[in-house]
């Protein structure tokens, strides 16, 4: 397996392409959606170091921790709450450059700095979120936004989260 962490590029764009391959190559013919997450949390961990990244999954009214790289997290979210609750009740994807200046923000570690949140869609409903937390400022945009909708796609494809 550790070939598949060849990672190659300067760029940001450049890692996720790498990091893109590589995932499509770990997830590729397994279907247990729980094995994937994991997979999917270090893979992305390993490439860009972020401080936490990780999945919530959608259990009735709340969100619910499931894999994750990183410090201990929040176990159980509420719709519309934080950062990862905002994305759900909005549907959309969240980039949050200063956690501090968010309303709500749910601080699970002072280390935290600012944010992206991604919805994970099947049939046209959210089911989970894709977390991931920086300790820099400013860390995420919209290349990090393209390319991660396009890994959780990928996952939920071959497994559903």
């Amino acid at each position: 397996m550790a070939e598949v962490f060849s990672i190659t590029g300067t760029t940001k764009e450049e890692k996720y392409l790498s990091l893109y391959a590589a995932i499509v190559a770990l997830t590729q013919g397994e279907t247990d959606r729980f094995a994937n997450m994991a997979n999917v949390a270090a893979a992305i961990k390993e490439v860009f170091g972020f401080l936490w990244v990780g999945f919530y999954r959608v259990v009735g009214d709340e969100l619910v921790l499931g894999p994750f790289q990183g410090p201990v997290a929040c176990t159980r979210i509420k719709k519309g709450k934080g950062v990862c609750g905002a994305s759900w009740a909005k549907a959309k994807c969240v980039i949050v450059p200063d956690v501090d200046k968010f309303e709500g923000h749910i601080a699970c570690s002072s280390m935290s700095k600012s944010e992206i949140v991604v919805p994970i869609f099947c049939n046209n409903e959210i089911i989970a979120v894709m977390d991931i937390d920086s300790d820099y400022l400013n860390c995420f945009d919209e290349t990090d936004e393209k390319y991660l909708t396009q890994i959780v796609e990928t996952v939920t494809r071959n497994s559903p989260i």
